[in-house]
């Protein structure tokens, strides 16, 4: 948990405390997804659709059910996950050239790997300088090729993702295809944020 880099705060998100009464439909089909990649990890995480990504609404509770499987992984089945936010993560990386091979070896190979946020949109356009997605192609593409499970949330499609970079996009995609939902609609009803606006 220590290595995990989850604060604290997150290391509190588990399935019991998310919350799908009143929700639509579509919020209990992501919980649903969440929970039955955790309990089929053990079954898939050889194979190459062993990964899962949550995209679309902020708000929707995607960072949490992630969360949510990461901490079970660690606390159930003692698998090492590592956490990346993806503004945050990326700022650190360009901070801190000396540690840089060191931090990417440690995405490449770390049991799961956790993105959180990939290609974050500012004023509606993806984060995603070159730089950026060379080096996330570097860390996906290794992980494609060693059959190593990935846990992505992120604010654009897969349609999105793929136009960013496609051979990023489809090796994400494959990785996921089993356990992929977009969640699209009503932010005032989808975001929990908003609840009350």
């Amino acid at each position: 948990m220590k290595a995990s880099e989850i604060t604290d705060e997150f290391k509190k998100l588990g399935f019991k405390n998310f919350i799908t009464d009143g929700k639509p439909g579509i919020i209990k089909e992501v919980y649903n997804a969440a929970l039955e990649y955790f309990q089929e990890y053990e079954s898939i995480k050889h194979e190459r659709h062993n990964s899962i990504a949550l995209l679309g609404q902020p708000g929707a509770g995607k960072t949490h059910l992630l969360t949510a499987i990461s901490n079970n992984l660690m606390t159930r089945l003692h698998v090492p996950v590592l956490y990346f936010p993806y503004v945050e993560g990326f700022n650190d990386l360009k901070d801190d050239f000396n540690e840089l091979e060191i931090k990417l070896d440690r995405m490449k190979n770390i049991d799961v790997l956790f993105i959180d946020d990939l290609f974050k949109p500012v004023r509606g356009k993806p984060r995603a300088t070159e730089w950026q997605v060379e080096q996330m192609y570097s860390i996906i593409n290794y992980r494609y090729l060693n059959y190593k499970p990935i846990l992505i949330s992120s604010e654009l499609t897969v349609d999105e993702i793929v136009d960013i970079d496609e051979a990023l996009g489809t090796r994400i995609f494959q990785m996921c295809r089993d356990y992929i939902v977009v969640i699209k609609g009503d932010r005032k009803v989808l975001n929990h944020r908003l609840v009350g606006v």
